[in-house]
């Protein structure tokens, strides 16, 4: 016998922000903008939950959604992790701004990671595979973050990126707690 799980619905970016304040946490988000490669996907919702944030954000156009693909690679970390998917995503960093949270954009032009207060209230964006941010998106962002590459390739895997600079954020939260 064969059977095949629904996939479970999108919350809303209100439900993503009531679970932050329920756990008596700041804030923590991902917003993805414009990713496709399902496996990324995937992983970041994996990484996501392991890191305890409290959801991801997804455009609901040219960009990937949940899909089989997306729940296999999770290892079952959808079921657990709230994933909100918006018509605009600068319209959703302004909305979150007003919230009173740190807009944090991955990309080359940014300070190394390292350097940055990542603590607080943040959302933290990353962009897609081939085109990174976005100009808009990149514009809206309060502060601008890279992960140093001594290499010859110049930019990370989407999903590598998110791990590293979600790792980061975690690593601080619970260095500025004691």
């Amino acid at each position: 016998i064969l059977a095949k799980a629904a996939s479970k619905g999108y919350s809303s970016v209100d439900e993503i922000l009531k679970s932050a304040r329920e756990s008596k946490q700041d804030p923590f988000i991902l917003i993805l903008n414009e990713l496709t490669d399902p496996q990324n996907l995937g992983s970041i919702l994996r990484t996501v939950d392991g890191l305890g944030a409290h959801g991801v954000i997804i455009p609901k156009n040219r960009a990937c959604g949940i899909t089989p693909t997306v729940a296999k690679v999770s290892s079952g970390a959808l079921e657990y992790v709230k994933v909100a998917r918006v018509t605009n995503i600068a319209r959703t960093i302004d909305e979150l701004k007003k919230e009173g949270l740190w807009v944090i954009g991955a990309d080359v032009d940014g300070k190394d990671y390292f350097e940055v207060d990542l603590t607080g209230p943040v959302a933290l964006v990353v962009g897609g595979e081939d085109k990174g941010l976005g100009k808009l998106v990149k514009a809206k962002c309060d502060i601008l973050v890279r992960i140093p590459l001594r290499g010859m390739i110049t930019s990370l895997n989407a999903a590598v990126a998110a791990s590293i600079l979600g790792y980061d954020i975690l690593r601080q939260r619970i260095g500025s707690h004691g």
